[in-house]
């Protein structure tokens, strides 16, 4: 099974920002690009909500080209999409993990491992 993705030309700077916009979501990205590299599994996110809440943030940020998702037997295993994102719009997605490192208001999800992407 394979979900669909937008391709790099599919994938809109407003949808991005307002997918961005929701503090779980970009607690969602702030984890993953702490782990830059290393699928996880959408489990680990656990702590943000709900199993229903967690698979429609996960959902928004696939639909709007910010993470990729694959389906490896019962798991989805998450990535960030950075080389997509810093081909459309340069600079953007370190712009927010940065100002989003930092941000008390935003959901924990593994504060003590977060590190910032170099």
């Amino acid at each position: 099974m394979s979900l669909p993705h937008p391709t790099v030309d599919q994938i809109s700077l407003p949808n991005v920002l307002a997918v961005l916009g929701d503090p779980t979501r970009l607690a969602i990205v702030r984890y993953l690009a702490s782990k830059e590299g290393v699928p996880l599994n959408c489990s680990q996110f656990l702590d943000l909500g709900s199993k229903t809440n967690l698979s429609y943030h996960l959902a928004k940020l696939r639909e709007a080209g910010v993470t990729r998702a694959e389906v490896v037997g019962t798991s989805r295993l998450i990535t960030l999409r950075r080389d997509d994102l810093d081909a459309r719009f340069p600079g953007l997605l370190d712009s927010v993990i940065a100002a989003a490192v930092d941000d008390t208001a935003l959901p924990v999800v593994g504060a003590h491992e977060i590190k910032t992407h170099a």
